[in-house]
């Protein structure tokens, strides 16, 4: 079973599925869905339509470059069957799926990090600036519990200049 990608979308296109548009030059374009044969009859840039992968790839929303996509990659040059070949490469798959899981919430949560980082600091600007908006049982409680009080017991020391005064 051969899948193609999109040549617009680069999303995978099953067998008897999808559009084939073939040019004057003989050069194929394949398309998932009439959405993509659409854009593309319109000339429309992939890299500049937010929804494909180019796009993703291109603004850092994607993960582009890690060992785990070399696995995905198409190979023209036919293999000889190899039964303990085939079986180590169906135990690698699941293996090969999970790390590219990890590393992929990886970077998701790294390209988070700095929104929430300015999300955070914009929430203690805005409860800065309104603090008199709450209710003050609501800032007092605040305050002990960020401020526990702490109790010293202070033992005065007579000196013997103070005993004398008395």
């Amino acid at each position: 079973m051969r899948l193609e990608k999109c040549w617009f979308c680069s999303s995978t296109i099953y067998p008897g599925h999808g559009i084939q548009f073939v040019r004057n030059d003989a050069k194929i374009f394949r398309f998932c869905r009439s959405k993509c044969h659409k854009n593309f009859k319109m000339k429309r840039n992939p890299r500049k339509v937010k929804w494909t992968k180019a796009y993703r790839q291109l603004h850092g929303k994607d993960m582009t470059k890690d060992a785990t996509f070399e696995f995905e990659r198409k190979r023209n040059r036919p293999e000889r069957y190899d039964r303990n070949l085939t079986e180590q490469t169906l135990k690698a798959i699941p293996l090969i799926t999970k790390i590219r899981h990890d590393r992929l919430e990886k970077h998701i949560s790294n390209r988070h990090k700095p929104g929430k980082r300015k999300e955070m600091e914009k929430d203690s600007k805005e409860l800065d600036q309104d603090i008199g908006l709450l209710p003050k049982k609501l800032i007092s409680n605040e305050l002990a519990v960020e401020k526990p009080k702490i109790k010293v017991k202070v033992v005065q020391q007579q000196t013997e200049d103070n005993a004398m005064e008395e």
